[in-house]
């Protein structure tokens, strides 16, 4: 299988660590050969804060995932999440030198080069510049300018902005587990990639995605990306809870949620009990269902009262801005019993469980439709769109110098790509911290 159909999405978790491998088959679908999972022990809520635990968890994923599928891992993308991401929205324009000729991929680029020059709060970086819709020559609600004539191009754009230094760890651990680091998405945008259907993206939906050490929020509407928000909180602090409010220890917590926990605490009647033994040599610990799920409840609650405000702070009260879709829950956090049901108790909005398979080729040998896997598997489809686009680029920059060879005053010169900017400059960090 040549290198070219190798992709590869590493999912940095709270929780776990997940190196995927996928190839395309005969029909362009997506089919993972290698799949690795290893304990994630240097993350907290998202951000790295033990680089060699987190190199070391890392290399068992990627050892795994190529363990599994015969490959070797070269280059990764790779998410990111954690309480210092942040959003907002942002205008700008560009006025065009000659409006007789049609507007192109090089004045769209040009824009968004624009946007990423935005002056950030020290020791933030721009991660994402996201495009809503355009206007042209003040014509507004144009989402494809492409092909139009005219002299002043206007977007609105949603801006993504974390820290560098957050950013540079992730990058320094891949580095330091020999994988070169191809890209960066945040997390809610890949995980959207793998669960959401373009019906459900035109109609408005709100992907909530339950991790271990985060919740992460996207909005999509009318096939656009509208919101992003990173909450603080996931299935971690629900087993914390639990291991409080019981007095057991946290494996048994973790146990106990997964095996007998429920969002719902009227589901479980009073005398249901369940034992755990104590101890070194203490008596076992009898634990109510009732009360278990009463800790959950309260904890569960708190986070989507939270994920609410944001999906208000969108405008969902908004006629225009309606998400008719509602809500399409994933990560391992989503599992929770009669989650569901409560979710849509909180919100009054349809919701629905989300699985990364449904994006998959059928005759995909490798079971990761648990949607604790659909950050990984958008990961591999963001390498896959990645890689297309640079292709692209290649191809036209390749043109665009057998052109300027044979047209030696040509004034314009097509400005490289923002993501190209960023990984490059994270290379050259890198290189120079050697």
């Amino acid at each position: 299988m040549e290198r070219q159909n190798i992709f590869v999405g590493l999912d940095i978790g709270t929780t776990k660590i997940v190196a995927l491998i996928g190839s395309l088959n005969e029909y362009g679908k997506l089919k993972i050969i290698g799949v690795g999972k290893s304990k994630s022990l240097g993350v907290h809520r998202g951000v790295v804060n033990n680089i060699t635990q987190t190199i070391q968890s890392i290399q068992s994923a990627v050892n795994e995932a190529e363990l599994n599928s015969s490959e070797k891992i070269e280059k990764v993308i790779v998410g990111i999440a954690g309480q210092h991401i942040r959003s907002l929205q942002h205008s700008d324009y560009i006025t065009r030198t000659n409006s007789d000729t049609v507007i192109d991929d090089y004045d769209l680029e040009k824009l968004i080069n624009q946007v990423h020059k935005l002056v950030m709060l020290p020791g933030e970086e721009i991660i994402h510049v996201l495009p809503q819709d355009y206007k042209v020559d003040g014509q507004a609600e144009i989402k494809e300018p492409i092909g139009m004539f005219g002299g002043r191009l206007e977007a609105n754009f949603h801006v993504v902005v974390g820290q560098v230094s957050s950013i540079k760890n992730i990058a320094r651990c891949i580095k330091s587990a020999g994988i070169d680091f191809e890209g960066i998405t945040l997390e809610p945008i890949a995980s959207s990639d793998a669960v959401l259907s373009q019906e459900e993206k035109e109609a408005g939906v709100a992907l909530i995605d339950i991790g271990g050490g985060t919740t992460d929020l996207a909005i999509f509407k009318d096939g656009i990306i509208r919101h992003t928000s990173v909450i603080p909180f996931g299935g971690n602090v629900i087993t914390d809870d639990i291991k409080e409010g019981c007095s057991i220890i946290e494996k048994q917590a973790e146990l106990l949620k997964i095996k007998f926990g429920s969002a719902w605490p009227g589901e479980n009647r009073d005398n249901e009990i369940v034992s755990i033994p104590g101890l070194r040599g203490r008596d076992p610990k009898e634990i109510s269902l009732k009360n278990l799920s009463k800790i959950i409840h309260a904890r569960v609650v708190e986070i989507i009262e939270q994920v609410y405000i944001e999906i208000k702070n969108y405008g969902h009260d908004d006629q225009k801005k309606k998400l008719i879709a509602g809500i399409v829950l994933t990560g391992g956090g989503s599992q929770l019993k009669h989650l569901k049901q409560l979710v849509e108790y909180i919100t009054g909005m349809d919701t629905r469980l989300g699985h990364p398979s449904e994006h998959l080729a059928g005759n995909n040998s490798i079971d990761i439709s648990s949607p604790m896997y659909a950050t990984a598997v958008g990961l591999v489809m963001n390498s896959i769109k990645i890689r297309k686009v640079n292709k692209l680029k290649d191809e036209t920059s390749e043109n665009d110098n057998m052109e300027l060879k044979s047209e030696e005053n040509s004034k314009t010169k097509k400005p490289v790509s923002i993501l190209d900017q960023f990984t490059e400059r994270i290379k050259t960090f890198l290189d120079n911290a050697e």
